[in-house]
């Protein structure tokens, strides 16, 4: 389809509800080979700009890389970083230790996602580089004029029957990729996020009690309704879970 073709072209239906897109969104990591075609790349970006952003500047911009000469070559580059930053972080972390040297636990399983992930790395249908245009001089909360309007990437993608993963690869070869885009020195490169139909399936995401995360009145205590629904799943990731006495 060209972009004649989707200038009357509405967005495409969703294939889920909301709540089941924002409770379901897993980070996709493993791919087909299938292209993603024009008019879902187009609704993905447009709810992607749909996004708040501080003053409504927008000053997101959104690099698409897909099967040109140059993508190919973003995406061999950014491929490199990931698989030196995983080599170094699955052995600093110990991916492969303890827990990690059972192939049924959930470290062993993460390791070899990501393993997978980085080694077909230049493989991934989409490579979206999202960006900030910066306005003014660096500060701390100019991200939340960036990474809102990743998630609704992610989200609408989701929603389209694709997914997604977001990560930093980029840092460790950023100089090298943006003399490739010809990215403006003022532009800040805020994340990598690859995009394909899902070799695997989306499903409820597990997070920690919602108890654990929601206070009322006062710090560390939740309120009454703070309960998750029914057959939530949870997981033990993240910080150590704060004790009271």
């Amino acid at each position: 389809m060209t972009s004649i073709d989707l200038a009357s072209e509405p967005l495409p239906a969703d294939t889920i509800g909301l709540l089941e897109g924002l409770t379901t969104t897993r980070s996709i990591r493993r791919y087909t080979g299938d292209a993603v075609p024009d008019a879902a790349l187009r609704a993905m970006l447009f709810a992607a700009s749909r996004a708040p952003s501080g003053s409504n500047r927008q000053p997101f911009r959104f690099v698409v890389l897909t099967d040109g000469q140059v993508a190919r070559e973003a995406k061999r580059i950014v491929a490199e970083g990931a698989r030196r930053a995983w080599g170094h972080k699955r052995a600093a972390d110990g991916y492969d230790q303890g827990s990690g040297a059972r192939d049924d636990s959930p470290k062993a399983r993460m390791a070899r996602a990501m393993q997978t992930y980085v080694d077909d790395f230049e493989h991934a249908p989409v490579l979206v580089l999202p960006c900030l245009q910066r306005y003014r001089a660096p500060w701390s909360g100019e991200g939340a004029s960036v990474y809102p309007a990743c998630q609704n990437l992610l989200l609408a993608a989701r929603a389209l029957g694709y997914g997604g993963v977001l990560s930093m690869w980029h840092e460790l070869v950023e100089r090298e990729l943006r003399a490739l885009l010809q990215v403006p020195e003022e532009v800040v490169v805020s994340a990598t996020i690859t995009i394909g139909r899902p070799a695997g399936h989306h499903g409820p995401v597990r997070r920690r009690p919602l108890a654990e995360l929601v206070y009322g009145e006062r710090w560390g205590e939740a309120p009454d309704w703070a309960i998750d629904p029914p057959d939530t799943r949870h997981t033990s990731a993240g910080p150590p879970r704060a004790t009271r006495s």
